[in-house]
């Protein structure tokens, strides 16, 4: 597992880099005043394509490993399944690169591709949500097998655009899926599924890559392609570990991914409240309210850097928030009861920190620490250890005359 894990790190670490010094000149489409832009510059959109092929080179390191006949790797991951999984990602992945690329794929083409990866995942994967958990609806689930295939398809779907929500800032999406991916690992191994564990492992290798250029230093961006792969790969992880299963609770994956899914549900009834289509963007989600009313204090001459800054600064904030969800879920992965007090914690806790931040409550204590100001060098000329006469405001009967004043 580590070899794969290192295998997908430094051929998406590489590729970023590749990216990095050829390949920002599309970044120039991407508008200037669009709500979601909190960076200068131009900067390539396009790791997302990283990630992919980091992902690609470890799982097909784990088919070479398993084709010698003698697994060493001990994965068990075969060429059929990984070329499946291939097949179902390559969509989402090439309508969310397209859109980065030239930023004119429409928001019903994108629907239209992250759908086909979900409705592959559901055919070729037989991925469906079998079991909720609760006594009534695992009931009707079980008199209507079809449901169990929709609402399938609908959590894979909804997953992949709510990671391309919260992808805002630097190391926030990228950061989320990692401690996802880990934790999806960590189950599996626990129930001896390491075949399943070497797909989510990989990706949370080729992802390690990636954060590695994007925070803090901002140098790529992982894209609509990127957030979408993760969001495509952690939903079908999750539902079928939950099938292969019955000891994972169903809700140990959303206790995970409660972060993005809760965004985007209260984003919709926001928008619906105001009377706004769902899917208009807007500057008004919660990182964006952390960057703008909480990191704020941030000093420096330079405008670049002040905003890069800030934009560093946002990310652990959440970052926060999804260690309180997925320390839970690893603790109680088979306990229904305690997954869903958690889940319901995190909900009131969000809308509890949303509210206090749109109504200006923020304790002092939670603020971002003002960044330092340059020091203030004295005039030249001025004698040491003599205090400069700062130069009158304005002219008085006391103040000496002024040539130009006369």
């Amino acid at each position: 597992m580590i070899f794969l894990t290192l295998v997908s790190a430094a051929v998406a670490f590489a590729l970023c880099l590749v990216f990095i010094r050829a390949a920002s000149g599309h970044a120039r489409r991407y508008a200037a005043k669009k709500p979601q832009r909190f960076h200068v510059g131009d900067v390539p959109r396009i790791g997302g394509v990283a990630v992919l092929l980091g992902v690609s080179a470890g799982w097909l390191t784990a088919v070479f490993s398993n084709s010698l006949g003698h697994d060493q790797l001990n994965t068990g991951i075969g060429l059929p399944m990984a070329v499946t999984w291939l097949v179902i990602l390559l969509p989402t992945a090439l309508g969310g690169t397209w859109e980065d690329v030239t930023q004119d794929l429409s928001i019903e083409l994108r629907f239209g591709m992250t759908g086909l990866s979900a409705a592959l995942s559901c055919w070729l994967l037989d991925v469906a949500l079998v079991r909720t958990g609760l006594p009534i609806a695992d009931a009707a689930l079980s008199a209507f097998p079809a449901l169990t295939v929709l609402l399938g398809f609908t959590a894979v779907l909804g997953l992949q655009h709510a990671f391309n929500l919260i992808d805002g800032y630097n190391g926030l999406a990228g950061t989320v899926a990692l401690l996802i991916c880990l934790a999806l690992a960590h189950v599996a191994l626990q129930n001896k599924d390491r075949e399943l564990a070497g797909y989510i492992i990989c990706v949370a290798g080729a992802t390690a890559g990636f954060l590695v250029w994007n925070y803090p230093r901002g140098s790529i961006f992982a894209g609509d392609g990127g957030a979408y792969l993760w969001g495509l790969v952690i939903s079908v992880a999750s539902l079928q570990l939950v099938q292969r299963h019955p000891e994972v609770s169903p809700w140990f994956p959303l206790l995970l991914v409660i972060y993005p899914v809760w965004e985007t549900f209260f984003s919709i009834y926001r928008k619906m409240v105001k009377g706004t289509a769902p899917g208009v963007a807007d500057a008004l989600h919660f990182h964006q309210l952390i960057y703008r009313r909480i990191v704020r204090n941030v000093l420096d001459e330079d405008r670049a850097r002040r905003i890069l800054r800030r934009n560093n600064r946002t990310s652990p904030y959440l970052w926060g928030f999804t260690i309180l969800s997925v320390g839970p879920a690893v603790l109680f992965w088979s306990y229904t009861p305690a997954l869903v007090f958690f889940c319901l914690l995190f909900a009131f806790s969000y809308v509890s920190a949303y509210l206090m931040i749109v109504r200006f409550k923020v304790p002092r204590w939670i603020r971002a620490l003002p960044g330092r100001r340059r020091p203030h060098r004295p005039a030249a000329g001025r004698r040491k250890g003599k205090a400069a006469t700062p130069p009158p405001t304005r002219w008085s009967p006391g103040a000496p005359a002024d040539k130009e004043r006369t």
